[in-house]
């Protein structure tokens, strides 16, 4: 069965009429809007990064602060959106700077939930640059909790993945969050 049929069947499900003026297009729509938030499933992140590692002799850290980032809970299958955070401190090699929002944007065009998601963009980068460290963090308000359940507005979660020197030193870590905070 094809997504747009499997659409109309929600439609009708929901006690709606697919044949109505304002929902007769609905189905694929909705279909061709789930194609584009899961677009991530679909990126060969070894082309993503195309060639755009440098050798450079840098070793300060390397900040890409509010990336703005949307993502699909893969529990409802409703939006959770807000501002991600990478830092990393390179080992003899940079990647060109629009590469990580674009590997944000990659990992968060999936199901996803937003541990995972931190976790995954921190050892995408470790694995794909090998930095002395990574350090991600992530905020963002779920709809799933905002619309429903809970029903908890302006209660964002905030995440994080800290690897290498961000983990294993105070200061480095400290030196992040006061970039990520507005304090430097």
């Amino acid at each position: 069965m094809k997504l747009p049929d499997l659409i109309n069947q929600v439609l009708v499900s929901v006690g709606e009429d697919p044949s109505r003026e304002g929902l007769v297009k609905t189905p694929q729509r909705v279909a061709k809007s789930l194609q584009e938030l899961t677009s991530g499933y679909r990126v060969n992140v070894d082309k993503l990064i195309n060639d755009a590692l440098f050798d450079v002799p840098y070793s300060e850290m390397v900040l890409v602060r509010d990336i703005d980032f949307y993502s699909l809970c893969e529990h409802h299958l409703l939006p959770f959106f807000g501002k991600c955070h990478v830092a990393y401190i390179p080992d003899g090699q940079v990647v060109g700077l629009s590469k990580i929002p674009r590997l944000v944007e990659a990992y968060s065009r999936r199901l996803q939930v937003q541990e995972r998601l931190t976790s995954q963009i921190a050892q995408i980068i470790l694995k794909k640059i090998k930095p002395l460290g990574v350090a991600v963090v992530m905020e963002a308000r779920h709809l799933c909790m905002e619309m429903r359940g809970a029903q908890s507005k302006n209660s964002p979660t905030v995440t994080s993945a800290m690897v290498g020197v961000f983990r294993s030193d105070a200061r480095t870590r400290e030196e992040f969050l006061g970039f990520i905070n507005g304090k430097r």
